[in-house]
C-alpha cells in the first residue's frame, strides 16, 4: 500500500499531512477528510456518509482498504451511494471516541477500521468494523450492503430517524453523570481484587486471548504492595513482566514491543509497534526496578530505550507514532524467521545456542492464528531462563551470553536488508509525552543518559507544538495542526511532573502549574466535575466525551487526577486536590461498577487517600552531601514522595514562589538540610543520610 500520494491522486485526501489519510489518496473511492467541505456536500446532494475511522498501522484497516476501497466496483457503488469521509483516529481521537462509542452501543462490540453510516448531520445510524467485500460467514459484504442502505435511506427515513433518536438519547445518558463524593480507599482494595480474579498465574497477564499488557493495571498493584506489603500484588506485577520480556510479544532481535498477544502465552503478537505502549511498559519495568532492585528490570528499561532512540526518534527528538505490523503485504513478515534461513546466517554452533535459547524449530514454533496450522516459521522468545543454558552447552555464563549476543547482532543486520514495515512519522503531543514522562522517570532511577532524550523531545514540543499558550496535537512535515486535546494536555503536565522530579529545573514545575490550570480552564466540567476529553471551543460533536475508562493508555481523567494531588503536594495548592477530588467524584457510580476497568483513576485515588511524604532538600546540587540526600530518595520505591530541591539563591526564590510553604525550609548551620514531612506532619530536619532514611522508612541499599 502507497505511504505518499501521486501527484494525479483520485480524491481529496492528497493535500492532506496524516500518513493513514495519504494511505488512501488513490483509491478510486471519492475520499473526504473530515469537513465542512463534504458535510455540505451531502446535505447538497441528500446522501448518507460513509465515514471509514482507522490509522496507518492498523493490520486490519490495510485488509480492508486492500480488499474493498482499492476495488472498482466497491468504490462505484460507494461514490454513487454516499459521501465518503476518512478519519486518522490517530489525529483525530475526538471523532474515534464518539462513534467507538456509537459502534459499542450498537454493536457490542469495537475496533479498526471503526465503519459508521449517518446522516449529514454526523448522526449514525449503522456501525461495524471490519466488513468484507462479498458476503462471510453470515457477515453482510459491502457489494450487498451498500444497495440495502441505499434503499433504506431513499424509502425508509422514519426508521432512520427511530435508530438515531435511540443513540443519541443513549449516548446523551451514557455520557451523563452526577456530582459526588470521591470513593474510599476500600475501592482500591476492590479493583486489585478484582484484578486478581483475572489474572493468569501461569503466564501472567490479565484475562485470556488476546491479552494485553495493561501496564497501568500493574501501577496499581505495585503500590497495593507498597502499602498494604501485598505479596500477591507484586507476584501479580513480577510473573507478568517477566513472561512478556520472555514472550513473542517482546522484539528479541531489534527490542520494544509489540501491540499485543494474540494468545494467551504471549507468543504471537499482534506486530505493530506503538510509542504509546513502549512507554507506559517502560515506567512499569522502572517502577518494578525501584521496587526489587533486579536488573532484569532495569535491562528491560534500556532495551525498550534503544527500540525507541533508535527506530522511533525523529532526526529533532520528537518521537514518531508508530510502526507497522505489516511488510510486504503480510503481518509479521518483518520478524519472523524460518530455521534454514537461521541456519544460513550464524555459525552452526551459534545456531545450536541461538536455536535452544529461541526454541528455533525445523517446523516454526507457532500456528497461524487463523487456519491452527504450522508455518514453518519462528518468532524468537525464551521459555526458560537463559542462566540454564551453560550446563547444556559446558560453556561458562559469560561465554554463552557473547555468543547468544553476537548472533543476536548477525540476525539483526540480516533483518535489517529485509523491506521495514510503514513507519508512522507523525508526532503526536499526547504519546510523545507519555515517552517524555518515562524516559524521565528512566532518567531518575536507571541512568541518566534517558534524561537527556527526555528533555530534548520537551523542547521539541516547546517549540513546535506549543505557540502562543495554546497546544497542538500534531506535527509533521514541518506544520503542526490540530487543537490540543484532554490527552495532550494531561499527559504533558505529567511529563512536566517527571522531568521536574528528575532535574530540578523549576522552568518544569513552573510550566506544569501553567498548562494544569490552562487545562482546567479549558476542559473542566463546571456542572458535575471531571474534564471533557474537548475543550470549550471544539468543533461540536453529537457528544462531548468525558470518560474515567482505561483502554491501551490511561484515561485523561485519571491521569489529570493523578497530576492535581502531586502538584497539590508539590506546591501546597489545595485547591488542586479539591479540583481531583471532584474528579474522582464524578465518575464515583462507574468506579464503584467496575473499579479493576479505571486502575489509573484507583493509581490517583489511592495516591490522595494515602500517606502524603514531602521532602525539601535544601543545598546547592554540586554539593556531595546534597547529591547523597537526592540519592537516597531514589534507593527505595516510595511513590507518594515528591522531592523539591532548594539550591542556588535563584532557585531557591523560585520554589518559594511556586511552592511558598517551602520558604521555610532552608540549610541549618549553612549544610545541606533535608526536610521531611510524612502525612502533614513534618520532622525535625536532619543532615546525614542515615537519618534521612530512617524518617523514610528505608533501609540501606544492598
Amino acid at each position: 500500500m502507497p505511504s505518499s500520494a501521486s501527484s494525479e491522486s483520485r480524491n481529496r485526501l492528497a493535500k492532506e499531512s496524516s500518513p493513514y489519510l495519504l494511505q488512501h489518496a488513490d483509491n478510486p473511492v471519492n475520499w473526504y477528510a473530515w469537513s465542512e467541505e463534504a458535510f455540505a456536500e451531502a446535505k447538497q446532494k441528500n446522501r448518507p456518509i460513509f465515514l471509514s475511522i482507522g490509522y496507518s498501522t492498523c493490520h486490519w484497516c490495510h485488509v480492508m482498504a486492500h480488499e474493498s476501497f482499492e476495488d472498482e466496483k466497491v468504490a462505484s457503488l460507494m461514490n454513487d451511494t454516499f459521501i465518503n469521509i476518512k478519519v486518522d483516529r490517530e489525529e483525530r481521537p475526538d471523532i474515534d471516541k464518539v462513534y467507538m462509542n456509537v459502534a459499542q452501543m450498537m454493536t457490542g462490540r469495537g475496533g479498526w477500521p471503526l465503519t459508521i453510516i449517518m446522516t449529514p448531520d454526523k448522526e449514525p445510524f449503522f456501525a461495524g468494523t471490519y466488513i468484507p467485500k462479498n458476503n462471510r460467514y453470515g457477515q453482510s459484504g459491502l457489494l450487498s450492503l451498500i444497495p440495502k442502505i441505499k434503499t433504506l435511506w431513499e424509502n425508509d427515513q422514519d426508521n432512520i430517524q427511530e435508530v438515531v433518536s435511540r443513540v443519541k438519547s443513549t449516548l446523551k445518558r451514557d455520557t451523563q453523570s452526577e456530582a459526588g463524593p470521591a470513593p474510599d480507599s476500600d475501592l482500591v482494595t476492590e479493583a486489585v481484587s478484582s484484578l486478581a480474579s483475572r489474572y493468569d498465574p501461569e503466564k501472567g497477564g490479565f484475562g485470556r486471548a488476546p491479552k494485553f499488557p495493561s501496564p497501568h493495571n500493574l501501577l496499581l498493584l505495585l503500590r497495593q504492595w507498597r502499602k498494604e506489603g501485598d505479596s500477591q500484588a507484586l507476584e501479580m506485577v513480577e510473573k507478568t513482566l517477566q513472561e512478556m520480556r520472555m514472550g513473542g510479544i517482546f522484539d528479541h532481535i531489534g527490542k520494544g514491543f509489540h501491540r499485543y498477544s494474540t494468545d494467551s502465552e504471549w507468543l504471537l503478537p499482534h506486530f505493530e509497534k506503538m510509542l504509546y505502549d513502549q512507554a507506559m511498559l517502560m515506567m512499569a519495568y522502572v517502577e518494578a526496578y525501584v521496587a526489587t532492585g533486579k536488573q532484569f528490570y532495569a535491562e528491560v528499561v534500556r532495551a525498550i530505550a534503544e527500540y525507541v532512540k533508535r527506530e522511533l526518534r525523529s532526526g529533532n527528538g520528537g518521537f514518531y507514532s508508530a510502526q507497522d505490523a505489516d511488510s510486504e503485504g503480510e503481518e509479521g513478515k518483518f520478524y519472523v524467521w524460518s530455521y534454514e534461513e537461521l541456519e544460513s546466517i550464524l555459525e552452526p554452533e551459534e545456531m545450536r545456542v541461538f536455536a535452544k535459547a529461541y526454541n528455533i524449530r525445523p517446523e516454526g514454533n507457532f500456528t497461524d492464528e487463523a487456519t491452527g496450522k504450522q508455518t514453518g516459521l519462528n518468532i524468537p522468545h525464551l521459555t526458560l531462563e537463559l542462566d540454564r543454558l551453560p550446563d547444556e552447552f559446558s560453556k561458562s555464563r559469560d561465554e554463552i551470553y557473547k555468543l547468544l549476543e553476537a548472533a543476536r547482532v548477525k540476525v539483526f543486520e540480516a533483518r535489517e536488508v529485509r523491506v521495514k514495515p510503514h513507519l508512522d512519522d507523525k508526532i503526536l503531543t499526547d504519546w510523545n509525552a507519555l515517552m517524555i514522562a518515562a524516559l524521565a522517570m528512566a532518567g531518575r532511577f536507571v541512568s541518566d543518559e534517558y534524561t537527556a532524550l527526555a528533555v530534548d523531545a520537551m523542547d521539541f514540543i516547546s517549540e513546535h507544538l506549543h505557540r502562543d499558550g495554546a497546544l497542538f496535537h500534531r506535527h509533521r512535515d514541518g506544520q503542526s495542526g490540530i487543537a490540543g486535546f484532554l490527552d495532550d494536555h494531561v499527559f504533558l503536565t505529567w511529563a512536566l511532573i517527571e522531568l521536574y522530579q528528575t532535574t530540578f529545573d523549576t522552568e518544569y514545575l513552573k510550566e506544569a502549574i501553567r498548562l494544569q490550570e490552562d487545562t482546567i480552564k479549558r476542559f473542566w466540567d463546571e456542572d458535575v466535575g471531571g474534564f471533557y476529553f474537548t475543550s470549550k471551543n471544539s468543533e461540536e460533536l453529537i457528544s462531548r466525551e468525558k470518560n474515567p475508562y482505561d483502554g491501551a493508555i490511561p484515561s485523561g481523567n485519571s491521569v489529570a487526577a493523578f497530576n492535581l494531588i502531586r502538584l497539590s503536594r508539590i506546591t501546597g495548592e489545595t485547591d488542586f486536590e479539591d479540583y481531583a477530588n471532584r474528579t474522582i467524584g464524578a465518575f464515583a457510580s462507574q468506579l464503584q461498577s467496575s473499579p479493576g476497568s479505571h486502575s489509573m483513576m484507583m493509581v490517583a485515588l489511592e495516591h490522595g487517600s494515602g500517606q502524603s511524604l514531602e521532602v525539601v532538600i535544601a543545598g546547592n546540587q554540586d554539593e556531595d552531601d546534597t547529591q547523597k540526600m537526592i540519592a537516597t530518595t531514589r534507593d527505595a520505591y516510595l511513590p507518594h514522595a515528591v522531592v523539591i530541591l532548594k539550591g542556588s539563591s535563584e532557585q531557591s526564590e523560585e520554589v518559594n514562589r511556586l511552592a511558598p510553604y517551602a520558604r521555610f525550609y532552608d540549610r541549618v548551620n549553612d549544610k545541606p538540610t533535608a526536610h521531611v514531612c510524612i502525612d502533614h506532619n513534618c520532622k525535625l530536619p536532619v543532615h546525614d543520610t542515615e537519618k534521612m532514611r530512617e524518617l523514610l522508612g528505608i533501609s540501606e541499599p544492598s
